[in-house]
């Protein structure tokens, strides 16, 4: 079962972002094809054009309204990450607590493979792996708490961190006019 939205009456201002559906997504070496064009890469969900304000879903989660909605907020908060810098800076205080109590799990798929993937040192050096991590982390967190999903089964971050997290969101994004 879903818990409320926690978010309430987030605005998202900017210039319109154009979303497209495309059949059977794969991503291989930062590029976004479609299964036939080319077998390498994984599948994917979808991906997001910042400068090109564009969204690309996979056809396929037509068939799935509530995952539908959820891949669609990650995805548009990926633009808030992107125009949010003073965001960036206290998500990123709030992940690196999380790091020193070593607090397992995630809010979804695309972060938690980020996570498992860093180093030694990538925290502190705040390198790139850490920064990708980072923004999955937020655009994950974000979908999820903006939507009232507090089961899914990608989400393994302990409940404590996700009620840190839920004040976080609320304290930083609830009411306010998001640029995008």
């Amino acid at each position: 079962m879903a818990a409320s939205p926690c978010f309430k009456l987030i605005e998202f201002t900017g210039q319109a972002i154009l979303i497209e559906f495309r059949p059977r997504l794969r991503a291989h070496r930062g590029k976004l094809g479609e299964h036939g064009s080319d077998e390498r890469g994984a599948e994917v969900h979808a991906a997001s054009f910042l400068h090109r304000r564009l969204i690309i879903l996979d056809s396929a989660l037509l068939r799935n309204k509530r995952e539908c909605e959820r891949i669609l907020a990650h995805e548009i908060f990926h633009f808030v990450w992107w125009k949010a810098p003073a965001i960036r800076t206290e998500y990123g205080s709030l992940i690196g607590r999380e790091f020193i109590t070593a607090t397992p799990g995630e809010m979804g798929w695309s972060a938690d493979w980020r996570k498992q993937a860093l180093r030694a040192g990538d925290v502190a050096n705040n390198s790139r792996a850490f920064r990708e991590y980072l923004c999955e982390s937020f655009c994950d967190s974000c979908a999820c708490l903006l939507l009232g999903i507090s089961r899914h089964e990608e989400i393994t971050l302990p409940a404590s961190a996700r009620k840190i997290r839920r004040h976080f969101f609320e304290a930083n994004l609830a009411g306010r006019r998001l640029k995008v």
